[in-house]
């Protein structure tokens, strides 16, 4: 629809926009909560995490000199603000998964956040038992486990190899759309001399023949 990723063709639908495939996906399979309150309850969590997996997100593509500073506030978001927030929402109700006891999209956005949290940092969880468990807890769900095996689709924390990878590949793809800029300038051009020349000599039109479309 914008011309953008991600796109998700599901149910007769091409579905766009993040948040809008997320919550029609957790809508379909149950995971979005019984009632109104539930609903904005796994809407809160899931906007938190997603605050935190933005600054997660950008690290890897940060120039050298602002990584260290970017990863420290990182880890202390974590360990100060989000991962606490999270351990006094389990321990206030002592249930198994955030909302409602049972599973919603809120639980597994926070268990991507601790796994993504923890490439960063392997000794952070060591203060939030609760959050530790909930990990376990949907890591061990069938689905979960067999993602998590070495070989499944999911896709592996940006390390430095693959931010290069990244760069190269868009270096390659503006080459390519910087190539055909010049084609089709070249070709407007190239039509433009030659309504300029047939104006003046309307039956030598064939004569003109595009090199562009030649070659």
């Amino acid at each position: 629809m914008f011309q953008q990723v991600p796109m998700v063709e599901m149910d007769g639908m091409k579905l766009v926009q993040t948040r809008a495939i997320l919550n029609y996906i957790a809508s379909k399979y149950d995971l979005y909560g019984k009632d109104m309150k539930e609903r904005v309850l796994i809407d809160m969590y899931a906007e938190g995490t997603a605050d935190m997996n933005e600054m997660i997100v950008r690290y890897p593509f940060l120039p050298s000199g602002e990584k260290e500073t970017s990863l420290a506030q990182i880890k202390e978001k974590a360990r100060n603000c989000y991962f606490p927030a999270f351990e006094k929402v389990l321990k206030s109700h002592g249930q198994d998964y955030l909302v409602g006891n049972r599973l919603s999209r809120a639980d597994i956005h926070l268990v991507e956040l601790v796994y993504h949290v923890e490439e960063l940092d392997s000794c952070i969880m060591i203060s939030f038992p609760l959050l530790q468990a909930l990990r376990t807890r949907i890591s061990n769900l069938p689905t979960v486990k067999k993602f998590l095996q070495p070989g499944s689709q999911r896709k592996p924390f940006e390390d430095e190899k693959y931010v290069e990878e990244l760069k190269k590949s868009f270096c390659t793809a503006a080459q390519k759309l910087y190539c055909r800029e010049l084609t089709m300038r070249s070709l407007r051009e190239w039509t433009q001399a030659r309504d300029k020349l047939v104006s003046a000599d309307p039956p030598s039109r064939n004569r003109y023949r595009c090199p562009v479309l030649i070659r």
